[in-house]
């Protein structure tokens, strides 16, 4: 049990870019895990009238901002992706609204397994709030296809991105549960059953 959260199991689900994440949070979903997607809570925080939003626009201009005063994301991520420095001061004032959020979301969830789905848990103070880090892993070249194939970016942008993240061994090396994200749907669901279960107490007989 997770001692930041008594009385929720809390896993921490990671991996760079394209790797699966998202897929594996569905299928933990679907097991019986409430899952939070911190990548959807830090655009919830940069909306405008959100936490970040006003530190956002002071740091980077008003020339990301739409016609309707909300962050363009697309024109924020030309900046920060291009920048390790942008990227940081981006990262330094989004993560304590998104920590906040997480917070509130987890204390407010129904089921006692909780998976938040995070880029950057090992870089942050979630890592220490987890009970289990998982990662999901898959080869180079099919994440590369991925960001090209079925999120439009071309293969320029899509190194751009990958090259902008931290290193993917060094969350292999950290994880507790290692989901292969290579194969089929059945393969990759086949796995993250048999973690679940491996997780899941022993039931006592009455």
């Amino acid at each position: 049990m997770s001692a930041a959260w008594p009385g929720k199991t809390i896993i921490g689900l990671t991996g760079n870019i394209a790797m699966g994440k998202s897929l594996a949070r569905r299928l933990l979903k679907e097991l019986g895990a409430f899952t939070i997607d911190a990548d959807q809570v830090a655009h919830a925080v940069i909306r405008r009238g959100q936490p970040a939003h006003a530190a956002i626009v002071q740091a980077f201009g008003d020339h990301i901002l739409d016609a309707d005063g909300e962050i363009v994301r697309s024109k924020l991520a030309e900046i920060v992706f291009s920048e390790p420095a942008s990227l940081r001061q981006l990262e330094a004032i989004t993560h304590p609204a998104v920590r906040r959020r997480i917070e509130t979301l987890v204390r407010a969830a129904e089921s006692d397994v909780v998976v938040i789905e995070a880029i950057k848990l090992l870089e942050g103070a979630l890592r220490e709030a987890v009970d289990a880090v998982w990662v999901v892993d898959a080869p180079p070249a099919s994440q590369l296809s991925r960001l090209v194939e079925q999120r439009g970016m071309t293969k320029a942008q899509a190194q751009q991105r990958i090259a902008a993240q931290n290193s993917q061994a060094e969350k292999l090396a950290a994880a507790d549960v290692i989901i292969r994200n290579a194969g089929s749907l059945a393969e990759t669901r086949a796995q993250v059953v048999a973690a679940w279960h491996k997780m899941q107490p022993p039931s006592v007989p009455p």
